[in-house]
C-alpha cells in the first residue's frame, strides 16, 4: 500500500490531461469515470489500511466523491434540457459540500485544531471571501433572465459554499504544527475543488451552467490529490492532535486578515456605480469586520494574558501535583518571618519529609503508580495542615511544610503529618503502605533584611534534620541541631570519595563462607564488597552502601561485584579450589532488577567464566516481591529460567510475608541475624526461627541463618533443622586469596576438626 499513491498520483494526471485533450466524449466519460471510482476506492480503502482514525470522517469523505462525481457526469447530460432535469446535477452535488464540510469539521474536532483564535480569524476571511463572492459572483447569476429562477438562486449558492469550506481550511492551516504530505494533498485537493467552483461561478454570470471539458480539468485534479491523500501512509497524522501553542497574531494570520480586511473598500472602487443596495452590503460587511477584528484583538489580549498568568503559575507551583514549589515556599516563609514578634516566643517551623522507599513503588509498580501516591499524599498533607499553613512540593516525593508558632503547635503538626501515613495509599487497585522521614528546623523572629538568608538556612537545617531522620530509620522525625552540618559534611566527602574509589578500582570483594550448620563444611561463599580508603582506611558497608543508594551508585558496584566474584569462582572451580556443588551468593539490588537486560548479561558472564547458572545465587531484599507482572518480577522470572538461585536476604526484616514467596520463583531465605542473636536464650526468637523454618521447608525453600556468632546458637539451628549458616563463628569475609588457602576443598575437613575439637 505505501507505493500505490505513487501510481495513483500518476494515473490521475495522465487521465486529467486526456479528459482535458477532449479526444472523444467516449475517452472522456472512461478517464472521468476511473479517476473519480478510483477516489471513492482509495478513500474507504487507504485510511482503514492504515489505522486512520476516524473512519467515519473518510466515509464521509468517499461518499462526497461519489455525490461530486455523479454532480460532474450528469451535468454535460442535462445542460440545456427543460427543467426540472438540470437541477439533477445540484442534487447530486449539493449533498457533497455538505459530506465534505462535516469531514473537515470532524477532522479539525479530532486534531483538537477548533481554537477561537482560528475561528475568528476563518470569520474574517469568509465574510470578506462571502462579500466579494456575492457581490462579483452570485448576485449576477442571480439577475440573468433567460434562466429559470431556482438554477439563478443555487448559482449564488455554490460561491458561498466554498466560502464555508475555505472558512474550515484556514482553521486546518492556522493550527497546523506539521505538514505531513497528506496534509498538503488535502489542502491542494480542496483548492482545486474552489478553482474549479470559481470557474463555474464566472461563467454562471453569464447565464451557463457548463462550459467544455476544460473547466472540469479542476476537479479532476482535486479528485487525484484526494485519492493520493487517502492512499499516503500520513494519513494517519491528519486525525492526530496538532495543535501548536496560541499565537495572537502571527506574519501567516497578517497575511491572510490584512486583504480580508480591506475588502470591503477594494469593492467599493471595483463595482461600477454600484447601487443603494450594494453600497448598504459592504457598508454592513466592512463593520461586520471590524467588530471582528476589535474581538479578535481583545481575545488576543486576553490570551496574552492567560498565558502569563499561566507561565507565572507554572514558575511558582509543582506541575504534578499543584502545591507551591521551593521558589514560591521561600517566599512563604519569608512572609512568616515578617509576621514573627521579636522577643516572643513564636518560631518559624520549617518541615521537610522524604518518602522512605518511594523508588522500590517506581521500580516495582512504575512511575505512574508513583505519581499517584504523590499526587494523593499531597492531598492528604493539604488536608491535614492549617490552612495558614504552606504545604509545597519539592520535587520527586519530597514536601515541606512552613508554620508560625509555638513549639507545641509545630510538634502537633509534626504529629498530624504523621498521621497521614497511618492508612494505606489505595493507588490503581493496590494498597501502597509507605512512610516519611521528617526533618525539622526553626528560627526565631530576625531583622527585615536577613529575611532570605534566614529561610535558606532554614530550608537548608531542615533537609539536614531529614537525612538523620532516614539513618535512624523508616519512619522517624528528627529535630535540626547545630552537630548535623558536620555529619552533612562528613556525608557529602564520602560520597565523593566513593564515587572517585569506583573509578579507581578501590573496591575488592570479599567472600564469607556459608557452611552445613552441623559439619561446618562449606557450601558456598557470599561475595560481599569491602571499600580501604587509602587515608582513612577500611570503611564499613553499613556506612557507605546507604550512601551508594541514596547516590544513585548502588547499580554500578553492584555489576562490579558481580562480575568479579564470577571471574573468582571460575578461576576457583578450574584450579580445584572448590567442589562441583559450591554456589556463589551475590547481592543483587532493587535497582538492577529493573535492567530489562539483565538475565541477558548474567547468562554471557556465566558463559564467559564457564560456572554453571546452578552455581550462582542472586540476594535480595523483600521489597522487590511486590508485583509479579512488575519489570522487577519478570526479570527475577527469567533469572529462575536461566537456572541460578533466587534467595531473600534479611527475610523478617521487610514485607515478611510467605505468601509474597510463593508468587515468586524464590528459592530460599536468609533469616536476619536479629532472629539468630537471642537463639537459646529467647524463647521468642527461638519459636519464629522454629515456625519460619517450618514453613519456608513447606513451600520447598531452603533457610540458611546469618549472623551466626556462638556454638550455642549453631546448636539451636541444629536442633531446628536449620541446615545452612553464616558468620563470625566460621569465619568474617576475606579477600579471595586468603578465602582460597582457609577453604580449600582439600583441607575443609582438617578445618572442621579444629572447630569440633
Amino acid at each position: 500500500m505505501t507505493e500505490k499513491w505513487r501510481l495513483f498520483g500518476v494515473a490521475g494526471l495522465a487521465a486529467t490531461a486526456a479528459y482535458t485533450a477532449n479526444l472523444d466524449s467516449v475517452v472522456n466519460a472512461v478517464c472521468l469515470l476511473a479517476i473519480g471510482l478510483g477516489t471513492v476506492w482509495a478513500c474507504f480503502t487507504g485510511p482503514r489500511s492504515f489505522g486512520a482514525e476516524p473512519r467515519v470522517a473518510w466515509r464521509l469523505m468517499a461518499l462526497a466523491a461519489s455525490s461530486f462525481l455523479v454532480g460532474v457526469l450528469v451535468r454535460p447530460m442535462v445542460e440545456g434540457l427543460d427543467q426540472p432535469l438540470p437541477l439533477l446535477a445540484d442534487a447530486a452535488t449539493i449533498p457533497g459540500y455538505i459530506m465534505l464540510a462535516t469531514f473537515l469539521v470532524i477532522l479539525l474536532r479530532w486534531r483538537v485544531s477548533i481554537d477561537r483564535h482560528a475561528v475568528l480569524d476563518g470569520l474574517i476571511f469568509c465574510l470578506a471571501g462571502g462579500l466579494a463572492a456575492a457581490l462579483l459572483l452570485a448576485a449576477p447569476a442571480a439577475e440573468i433572465q433567460e434562466r429559470d429562477q431556482v438554477q439563478n438562486v443555487l448559482a449564488a449558492f455554490y460561491p458561498l459554499f466554498d466560502v464555508i469550506l475555505l472558512l474550515l481550511v484556514v482553521n486546518l492551516t492556522f493550527t497546523a504544527r506539521q505538514w505531513p504530505p497528506s496534509l498538503i494533498t488535502l489542502l491542494g485537493s480542496l483548492t482545486m475543488l474552489f478553482i474549479g467552483d470559481t470557474a463555474y461561478a464566472i461563467i454562471g454570470t453569464t447565464g451557463r451552467t457548463y462550459a467544455s471539458p476544460l473547466l472540469d480539468a479542476p476537479f479532476l485534479m482535486a479528485y487525484a490529490l484526494m485519492g493520493v491523500t487517502a492512499l499516503h501512509p500520513s494519513v494517519v497524522q491528519l486525525s492526530r492532535p496538532a495543535r501548536p501553542p496560541v499565537q495572537a497574531w502571527s506574519v501567516r494570520r497578517v497575511a491572510v486578515l490584512a486583504p480580508a480586511s480591506i475588502t470591503p473598500f477594494v469593492l467599493l472602487v471595483v463595482i461600477d456605480a454600484p447601487t443603494r443596495g450594494e453600497r448598504v452590503t459592504i457598508a454592513t460587511a466592512g463593520v461586520l469586520a471590524t467588530a471582528l477584528l476589535l474581538v479578535r484583538a481583545v481575545f488576543a489580549v486576553r490570551a496574552q494574558t492567560v498565558a502569563q498568568l499561566h507561565t507565572e503559575h507554572q514558575a511558582l507551583h509543582d506541575s504534578l501535583t499543584g502545591l507551591p514549589n521551593r521558589l514560591m515556599l521561600g517566599e512563604e516563609i519569608e512572609r512568616l518571618l515578617g509576621r514573627a514578634t521579636p522577643g516572643g516566643l513564636q518560631r518559624v517551623w520549617v518541615f521537610v519529609l522524604d518518602l522512605d522507599g518511594f523508588k522500590y513503588v517506581n521500580e516495582s509498580w512504575g512511575h505512574d503508580t508513583g505519581d499517584q501516591l504523590v499526587i494523593e499524599l499531597s492531598r492528604r498533607l493539604r488536608s491535614a495542615a492549617p490552612a495558614a499553613v504552606p504545604v509545597a512540593a519539592l520535587g520527586g516525593d519530597e514536601f515541606a511544610l512552613a508554620y508560625l508558632g509555638e513549639r507545641e503547635g509545630a510538634l502537633r503538626l509534626a504529629d498530624e503529618i504523621s498521621h497521614c501515613f497511618t492508612r494505606p495509599f489505595s493507588i490503581r487497585g493496590i494498597d501502597v503502605t509507605i512512610t516519611a522521614s521528617v526533618g525539622i528546623a526553626s528560627a526565631a523572629p530576625v531583622e527585615y533584611g536577613r529575611f532570605a538568608q534566614v529561610t535558606e538556612a532554614l530550608m537548608r537545617d531542615a533537609d539536614t534534620a531529614m537525612y538523620r531522620a532516614k539513618s535512624e530509620g523508616p519512619g522517624h522525625t528528627t529535630i535540626f541541631d547545630a552537630s548535623m552540618h558536620e555529619e552533612v559534611r562528613e556525608r557529602i566527602e564520602l560520597e565523593v570519595a566513593l564515587r572517585r574509589a569506583i573509578d579507581e578500582r578501590q573496591l575488592h570483594v570479599a567472600y564469607q563462607p556459608i557452611v552445613r550448620v552441623r559439619t561446618g563444611v562449606p557450601v558456598g561463599a557470599e561475595a560481599l564488597v569491602r571499600w580501604v580508603h587509602p587515608e582513612r582506611g577500611a570503611i564499613s558497608p553499613a556506612v557507605f552502601i546507604p550512601i551508594a543508594e541514596d547516590a544513585g551508585l548502588i547499580g554500578a558496584i553492584g555489576d562490579l561485584v558481580r562480575r568479579e566474584s564470577l571471574r573468582q569462582l571460575g578461576q576457583w572451580r578450574r584450579d580445584g579450589t572448590v567442589g562441583d556443588d559450591f554456589y556463589l551468593s551475590i547481592n543483587v539490588s532493587a535497582r538492577q532488577l529493573t535492567d530489562r537486560e539483565l538475565p541477558l548479561i548474567v547468562s554471557a558472564e556465566l558463559l564467559e567464566h564457564g560456572v554453571p547458572a546452578r552455581c550462582v545465587a542472586l540476594e535480595m531484599t523483600e521489597s522487590v516481591l511486590v508485583d509479579p507482572d512488575s519489570t522487577s518480577g519478570r526479570v527475577l522470572f527469567e533469572l529462575r529460567e536461566l537456572g541460578v538461585q533466587l534467595l531473600i536476604d534479611d527475610f523478617g526484616t521487610g514485607f515478611s510475608s510467605l505468601s509474597y514467596l510463593r508468587r515468586f520463583p524464590v528459592t530460599g531465605v536468609k533469616l536476619d541475624r536479629s532472629f539468630i542473636t537471642g537463639l537459646g536464650q529467647s524463647t521468642e526468637d527461638d519459636e519464629i526461627v522454629r515456625a519460619v523454618t517450618a514453613m519456608s521447608y513447606a513451600l520447598g525453600l531452603t533457610v540458611i541463618a546469618e549472623g551466626v556468632e556462638t556454638r550455642l546458637q549453631r546448636d539451636v539451628l541444629d536442633a531446628i533443622g536449620v541446615t545452612r549458616g553464616q558468620g563470625w563463628l566460621w569465619g568474617p569475609a576475606v579477600p579471595a586469596a586468603e578465602f582460597a588457602s582457609h577453604w580449600h576443598v582439600d583441607g575443609a575437613a582438617s578445618l572442621h576438626s579444629s572447630l569440633e575439637s
